[in-house]
């Protein structure tokens, strides 16, 4: 991507969640309909066994993971790519007893931004939560690289991911687009001699007829700005991302899935109360059917 769509991109995601600010964490980590915040919990447990003491959130939103780790006795910083989230995340500190300097503003694509006068040289432990869907495929390993910088030797960094092996779960239009684009690729299909597009087409189309289209619902913005499925939003394949952490020179790099899903998400709606019960009984970042139950999961790595 070049530096202008990467501009682009950007931009698009503040506008996505400059209206969030105030109602992000209450939405997603602290009302009765929201699925609780398990990886929270995960997060706390690499904390305290790794023994981190100054801590870095690269992404952190208005402070929703921050504000659930002040308890543990750590120094907290944290940046935002969105103003708006910056501004909220300070207030939040500041109500907390904790110096509303600890946040700024800063892309993770740029090292710059994982330097702050107020912070470090290195932390501890640094964590990517909700971030990485938003950044560019061509941006990652700058970003990846980036918090590998970040941390100390032997430090910690927790990276966060959407699980896109989930779509082999959900049997709705995140399903048809794994099948068709990951799996099937249909355009190197259409591209081999002697193959008659028109037949792969109407396989594609029969395909399609398989899946629920109109699931979910698209995510679209409060006041007129794009929504979450109407921004740069990826999902990534466990199995490569935990490569490419490899690959930036982490060790002992292991993948904990949470957010699991008893049964697809279509049927929540007919058992709401049932499905959360049987879907919460089932977290266990280190069970293999994450790979394809869970919707999110957590890359880890040492830095050597």
């Amino acid at each position: 991507m070049t530096t202008l769509g990467r501009a682009q991109a950007e931009a698009a995601v503040k506008s996505c969640y400059s209206t969030w600010a105030r109602t992000y964490h209450g939405e997603y980590y602290a009302t009765a309909t929201a699925y609780p915040p398990v990886h929270q919990d995960i997060v706390r447990r690499l904390l305290r066994d790794a023994g981190a003491r100054a801590v870095l959130d690269a992404g952190c939103g208005p402070a929703s993971m921050l504000r659930g780790l002040t308890d543990l006795g750590c120094d907290l910083y944290g940046f935002d790519l969105t103003p708006e989230m910056v501004v909220e995340a300070r207030l939040v500190m500041q109500r907390l007893g904790l110096p509303p300097e600890h946040i700024w503003e800063g892309s993770v694509a740029d090292e710059a931004a994982f330097r702050h006068p107020s912070g470090p040289d290195v932390y501890d432990a640094a964590i990517c939560i909700g971030v990485l869907p938003h950044v560019p495929e061509d941006v990652e390993t700058s970003a990846i690289a980036n918090l590998h910088r970040a941390v100390r030797s032997g430090g910690t960094v927790a990276i966060e991911a959407r699980n896109q092996l989930f779509a082999l779960f959900t049997l709705n239009r995140y399903s048809y687009d794994l099948f068709a684009n990951e799996l099937v690729r249909a355009d190197d299909l259409r591209s081999k001699s002697g193959v008659e597009p028109a037949a792969i087409d109407a396989a594609l189309a029969e395909m399609k007829q398989r899946f629920r289209m109109d699931l979910p619902p698209v995510r679209a913005g409060k006041s007129g700005e794009p929504g979450y499925d109407q921004v740069l939003s990826r999902t990534h394949n466990p199995f490569a991302l935990r490569r490419a952490v490899e690959t930036a020179g982490f060790e002992r790099v292991r993948v904990l899935f949470y957010h699991y899903h008893a049964l697809p998400p279509m049927f929540e709606t007919a058992m709401p109360a049932v499905f959360r019960e049987l879907s919460l009984a089932m977290e266990d970042p280190d069970d293999w059917r994450g790979h394809f139950m869970a919707s999110a999961f957590l890359v880890i790595g040492t830095r050597a």
